[in-house]
């Protein structure tokens, strides 16, 4: 594998915050020889400088493309961490249906998984809807899943998993309940759990104008890479997206202590989420 130079490491780190608002200092040589090291042989380069030149001049962007889907595949699996789909199970959810059937309004449920990456998080969430409401066809379920690769969204929309994917996290009651094995050796989420969800790239930097409005809203697990200024924006702007009563789960190594005041910190069985105050 050719080693990245730190005049390289600089011009890519750069480059990649530009683009994505990662931050990668330098003890991240390693992760950018991994992930970006198989683009040098892609695209003839013969090291990391020529790949961003080659980068810079192509204006339709297939190499800027391939470079975000490298650097921000993150690892996922259906029901990740399990407690925050605990609290969605037992605590937030059951409270928004009661508060919904109190209000007499229509029955709705929105929900925004942020940085979705193949959809494995907005799947798992739709299959507790899908648990929970017996009569779920009436509701107007929506579970938009953002993610800033192409890829990933292109992945996340189709809803297909191979065998490795499927066996993460997924128990094989909910499989056989909720997924089709196709010819192909892969299981694909059934028509009633995709209908629910839709998905459209957004970069968590970018404006947040039209993503509408949501009960719920996930972003786990990336903020982290982002620098402090960013973080206030992305978590500020998405106070902005949540209706009254709104909830956030972030990550479990997360905090928004310092980084906005807009919401109030809850515990529930020993998890934290944050209310809209």
């Amino acid at each position: 594998m050719i080693k990245i130079t730190p005049e390289e490491l600089t011009l890519i780190s750069r480059y990649v915050h530009d683009l994505t608002g990662i931050v990668l200092d330098n003890s991240k040589a390693y992760l950018i020889e991994g992930r970006l090291g198989p683009l040098l042989d892609e695209f003839g380069c013969s090291n990391y400088k020529e790949l961003y030149q080659k980068a810079k001049s192509d204006f339709q962007k297939k190499i800027e493309n391939r470079i975000i889907d490298a650097i921000t595949t993150n690892e996922t699996f259906f029901f990740r961490d399990n407690s925050p789909f605990e609290l969605l199970k037992h605590k937030i959810l059951p409270d928004l249906i009661d508060r919904v059937e109190a209000s007499k309004l229509p029955p709705k449920i929105h929900i925004w998984s942020a940085a979705c990456s193949t959809g494995q998080e907005v799947y798992s969430i739709g299959i507790i809807i899908k648990e929970l409401l017996t009569d779920w066809m009436r509701w107007n379920i929506r579970i938009l899943g953002t993610d800033i690769s192409d890829a990933a969204i292109a992945k996340a929309s189709y809803g297909s998993y191979n065998r490795t994917e499927i066996s993460r996290g997924l128990s094989t009651t909910l499989l056989n309940k909720y997924f089709t094995q196709t010819m192909n050796n892969s299981w694909r989420i059934n028509d009633e759990i995709r209908s629910m969800a839709y998905f459209k790239r957004h970069n968590l930097l970018d404006s947040f104008a039209g993503i509408g409005k949501f009960d719920i809203i996930l972003c786990r697990n990336v903020a982290i890479y982002f620098s402090p200024e960013n973080r206030k924006r992305i978590f500020n702007n998405i106070a902005n997206q949540l209706n009254p009563h709104g909830i956030l789960i972030i990550g479990a190594s997360e905090s928004l202590l310092g980084i906005t005041d807009r919401f109030e910190r809850k515990e529930y069985m020993r998890s934290i989420f944050y209310q809209l105050k």
